[in-house]
């Protein structure tokens, strides 16, 4: 199992360089942040910096979306960091919520979304691609790779993900939700014509290690909430108790009221005070570190290829370290 880290691009831009840098000394393969230009810094100016400040570390987004950027301007931007850096990356996609929403847009369709991710990853491999009805080719690209992973909750979006994307992002860590919806993917996958396997599968989490749950759940509450986001998306699409999205995903959401993007993502958010503890244990990685082994080998056995963990938490570097000392080793 592979390990990632996912940050926000929060000022200093050198402090997320500097816990990269401590990710990869500790094992950590990739590193990942947020994209939302009006919360965060650009990440990728700071891509270069951790590229730049790294040997080996796999660098990308966790995630960006089809409409902040036009296509041939992320397909370029990939491929330079590449060939500056030796094809280090990898373009985490997804219908967008916060860099949408916070600018007062909608999310981008699915069939918005699965055009952009043939495109991107064509143009940022040098292959021609149809933009807006005209045929494009980056051709000074030579040699250029570029994964495309997807996050996803929804049928049709898992759907979308095992037809379309090269890797599967998965927002939480329940085992029960990975197992069905791995299984949506990997059955979408095989239903294209493609091998189910080739599918690569990303399980992104909060990871608090210590023996005070109840502070750790403060500071991993705010998840549940940024999964409240997606899950109202699903609830309004096909109602309570669809029986196609499972309750166990959704039932939780009923006490939300509003959300402000000023807080996302962010230790004490005040419009997370829905999310019940279950949902936090569930979702989130928490207590000593044989418990994060033991969760982790449950999701390793579910086929998970990666952990990402988010250390928008009190403890990044602690967790980092920890991460690297004992998880890690135990898991590779």
């Amino acid at each position: 199992m592979d390990f990632g880290l996912v940050l926000q691009t929060d000022p200093p831009a050198s402090a997320v360089v500097g816990l990269m840098r401590r990710a990869e000394r500790n094992g950590f393969r990739y590193g990942w942040t947020f994209d939302s230009a009006v919360l965060w810094q650009e990440p990728f100016v700071i891509y270069s910096r951790i590229l730049e400040h790294t040997t080996r570390l796999i660098v990308g987004s966790m995630v960006t979306n089809p409409s902040t950027r036009t296509w041939e301007v992320t397909a370029s931007t990939f491929a330079t960091l590449n060939e500056m850096y030796g094809n280090r990356t990898v373009c985490g996609i997804g219908r967008g919520d916060s860099a949408m929403r916070v600018a007062g847009r909608k999310p981008n369709t699915l069939a918005t979304l699965g055009e952009a991710i043939g495109v991107i990853r064509d143009l940022a491999e040098g292959r021609e691609a149809d933009v807006d009805g005209r045929p494009l080719r980056l051709s000074w690209v030579e040699d250029g790779k570029l994964p495309v992973w997807m996050a996803a909750y929804g049928p049709k979006a898992l759907a979308l993900a095992g037809q379309r994307a090269d890797g599967f992002i998965l927002q939480l860590a329940d085992p029960f939700l990975t197992e069905s919806m791995i299984a949506a993917v990997r059955t979408a996958a095989s239903d294209a014509g493609r091998d189910p396997d080739s599918v690569k599968i990303c399980v992104a989490a909060p990871a608090y290690i210590g023996d005070d749950l109840a502070h750790a759940r403060e500071q991993c509450r705010w998840f549940g909430g940024m999964v409240g986001n997606h899950v109202a998306d699903l609830v309004a699409r096909y109602g309570e108790h669809s029986a196609l999205v499972p309750d166990a995903l959704t039932t939780y959401i009923e006490q939300r009221r509003g959300y402000d993007y000023s807080h996302h993502g962010r230790a004490g958010n005040p419009d997370t005070e829905f999310v019940p503890d279950e949902i936090v244990d569930r979702f989130c990685l928490l207590g000593p570190a044989e418990a994060h082994i033991e969760k982790l080998l449950a999701l390793r056995a579910l086929g998970v290829d990666q952990f990402a963990v988010y250390a928008m938490h009190d403890a990044r570097e602690s967790v980092i370290d920890a991460y690297g000392e004992r998880i890690i080793p135990a898991l590779a």
